[in-house]
């Protein structure tokens, strides 16, 4: 529901074939989940239900079956979500993470990954949240030598 991926796809990345494995590392975190989130969705979702349906799914899919929520459990937790109104596209955190995706995009292509650094809120420069603390472009990782026989 949150990635709108399918639970196997080939096509995807190595490391990213098994949805459960690839995802199972942000649900738990109120920050990382938003990495998971299907970028379809636009910002049209409410931050506390898209939270509280991550920590559920982290449930659902403990390795221990017995620590697993029930259904009607899982069934209870979820009705009240669509009534939530804290919408993420009106959220700084989330146009934050927006703008350093679209950027991180757009260096895809270029052959570079992106370095995230400052915003600009109000006309005012602000630090990104996912920025790292040197502003220096990442290096590349060297090749790794040829073993020799």
């Amino acid at each position: 529901m949150l990635t709108g991926r399918r639970s196997m796809d080939k096509n995807r990345p190595n490391g990213e074939h098994n949805l459960v494995e690839w995802a199972r590392p942000h649900l738990g975190d109120k920050r990382r989940f938003f990495r998971i989130l299907d970028p379809r969705l636009e910002g049209h979702f409410s931050i506390k239900g898209a939270q509280k349906a991550a920590q559920l799914a982290a449930q659902c899919l403990n390795r221990d079956p017995k620590a697993r929520p029930r259904m009607s459990e899982v069934v209870e937790i979820l009705k009240p979500l669509p009534n939530l109104k804290d919408m993420a596209s009106s959220s700084y955190y989330f146009q934050t993470m927006q703008s350093n995706r679209n950027r991180s995009n757009v260096n895809a292509k270029n052959g570079t990954r992106a370095q995230a650094g400052f915003v600009v809120r109000k006309g005012q420069p602000m630090r990104s949240l996912s920025a790292s603390s040197n502003h220096q472009a990442p290096h590349p990782s060297p090749k790794p030598k040829a073993k020799e026989s």
